[in-house]
């Protein structure tokens, strides 16, 4: 080998994947057990190297969520670069109980791992935990212990450890290394620090904690200053070899580091990063879909990597660069993230192979033949009304199919009459969970007012309306429209508690509806929300009144 001319050798970037842990914490972004599944499956394709599937001890839901992932998704090995399947990670206090249930959770998965935390800084130790230092190392090391006795793979993050001494970090982090921590994770848990801090703690730590070498150091960012990527990335480049992200950076307050913008500032910039990763680049776009659609967390237009304006060119002079190379205006290729600029142009008269052909190079070779022509039949009533069905339109189809909750109650059909001299009226027809079809109308303030209210008649219901956002799909006065909503139930269901950070959260739910019909979506979304709050109720046992 040429070592003069040949490219040094990349070190491994561990990426952690805590979107059904982290990022399900965004207020109104829970997840049923059934959703949670299918995004595992697709972060197991993405080729995430561990997924923190949640919380165990924090509800029985969220425990049985952990397990399943572990025992169905653990060990498959689809499309995965590495050679080996996702580790299975849960998170759980510095306490025996809490490693306990984790542990359960994920034992059996192939690949598993404990992540054990516990506040390292003065301000939560003296407000939260109410501890001084020898104590914290103390709890730390213990659970530590206990968790390495059950398993091989213990991670341990000192949390706030932004705002923490280094010095003292250097200390707890040597007293867990010795008590067989595998992984330290050194979380910005409130996105305090600046990029060159955050870089120089990294460093620091390597530096200065005895047994640092046995270890792979980890970063854990927040975005409330907007910071959360950068702080990442410099991590990476002062020795951190884990990185912890989600989809479309959601998660608590301003969300987490965003798995697509570190992922792709590695790929696209490798003359400054000493690492690789074994993410498949292609299933970016389809997994940030499939995240926002079911979390409904709408990913913002101008979202670098994922959001509809990422790869728009407006401006004269960018379109005119564009023209002669992409390279002028583009740093990396749509196709690079799973867009595509399709040749085949999809129509009324297109059958039923091209559609397949179509879906298949879109990522979705996975459909059955039931869910396909579910799909194919969708595809034909929009493509009576639109002249031509984009890409876009086809991820919208499927993500509206297939991306959504049990159906309790079924929208069959909406009516709706308004006008700026007429009072909106609706009348739906919904399907019960008995197959009866139950028909009931509104007034409202406008034609979605009156639909929901005429939903809530049948479906006997209220709930406050938190969310509604609108976005087409493509461009044209023909296009889909998508429609996002919140509700907040108003039977007194109330907050929830988060157990990791003890604030309260309201109980709210997110739907998802797409069609040609603004209103018809806007009433799909609606049904879906509802049925998302019938089915997480049914599952906590409650009874409405």
């Amino acid at each position: 080998m040429n070592t003069e001319t040949d490219s040094p050798v990349k070190q491994k970037l561990i990426v952690l994947d805590t979107t059904l842990r982290d990022g399900e914490q965004s207020p109104g972004a829970t997840l049923d057990i059934q959703e949670k599944l299918e995004i595992a499956r697709q972060l197991s394709r993405l080729g995430v190297d561990v997924c923190e599937a949640g919380f165990p001890i924090a509800s029985p839901g969220d425990f049985e969520a952990v397990r399943r992932i572990a025992e169905e998704v653990g060990p498959l090995m689809e499309g995965r670069k590495s050679g080996q399947p996702m580790a299975i990670a849960g998170l759980a206090r510095a306490k025996e109980a809490d490693i306990d249930r984790a542990f359960e959770a994920v034992k059996a998965a192939p690949l598993h791992r404990i992540h054990t935390f516990l506040a390292t800084s003065d301000i939560h130790l003296k407000y939260k935990l109410k501890i001084d230092r020898e104590e914290c190392i103390e709890q730390a090391v213990k659970a530590v212990r206990y968790a390495r006795s059950l398993c091989d793979n213990v991670e341990f993050s000192p949390e706030d450890a932004g705002r923490s001494d280094p010095e003292f970090l250097t200390v707890i982090l040597g007293e867990v290394i010795k008590a067989g921590a595998t992984t330290l994770n050194i979380p910005d848990t409130v996105g305090y620090t600046t990029p060159e801090e955050f870089g120089g703690l990294i460093k620091y730590l390597i530096e200065k904690t005895p047994g640092s070498d046995k270890v792979v150091w980890s970063t854990h960012c927040h975005n409330d200053l907007g910071l959360a990527t950068a702080n990442t990335l410099a991590g990476v480049l002062n020795g951190a070899r884990q990185v912890e992200v989600t989809l479309n950076g959601i998660g608590e307050r301003a969300g987490n580091t965003s798995l697509e913008e570190v992922v792709m500032a590695v790929h696209t910039r490798p003359q400054n990063f000493a690492v690789e990763t074994d993410i498949d680049t292609t299933q970016i776009i389809r997994t940030s879909r499939m995240v926002s659609a079911y979390t409904g967390m709408a990913v913002q237009p101008n979202k670098a990597i994922v959001g509809a304006n990422a790869f728009a060119h407006e401006a004269g002079i960018h379109q005119d660069g564009m023209l002669k190379h992409h390279s002028t205006y583009e740093i990396m290729r749509p196709e690079t993230v799973g867009l595509s600029a399709s040749s085949l142009v999809l129509g009324k008269h297109s059958g039923r192979h091209a559609f397949r052909s179509r879906l298949v190079e879109l990522g979705y070779n996975s459909l059955s033949e039931e869910d396909l022509n579910k799909a194919f039949d969708r595809f034909k009533r929009i493509a009576d009304k639109k002249k031509a069905v984009t890409d876009a339109d086809l991820e919208a189809i499927i993500t509206d199919e297939f991306y959504q909750p049990k159906e309790i109650w079924k929208l069959h059909d909406v009516h709706v009459s308004c006008g700026d001299k007429i009072k909106a009226t609706a009348t739906v027809t919904l399907t019960a969970p008995n197959g009866t079809e139950i028909t009931d109308a509104a007034h409202g303030t406008g034609p979605v007012d009156a639909i929901y209210k005429a939903i809530n008649r049948i479906v006997n219901e209220s709930n406050t309306l938190t969310e509604f956002v609108v976005q087409a799909v493509t461009e044209g006065i023909d296009a889909m429209g998508e429609v996002t909503i919140r509700i907040q139930p108003q039977n007194g269901e109330g907050f929830i508690t988060n157990p990791q950070t003890g604030t309260q959260m309201a109980r709210t739910y997110s739907g998802h509806g797409a069609s040609t019909d603004i209103i018809v979506a806007s009433a799909r979304a609606y049904m879906s929300a509802l049925n998302k709050m019938l089915s997480e109720r049914a599952e906590r046992g409650v009874i409405n009144a």
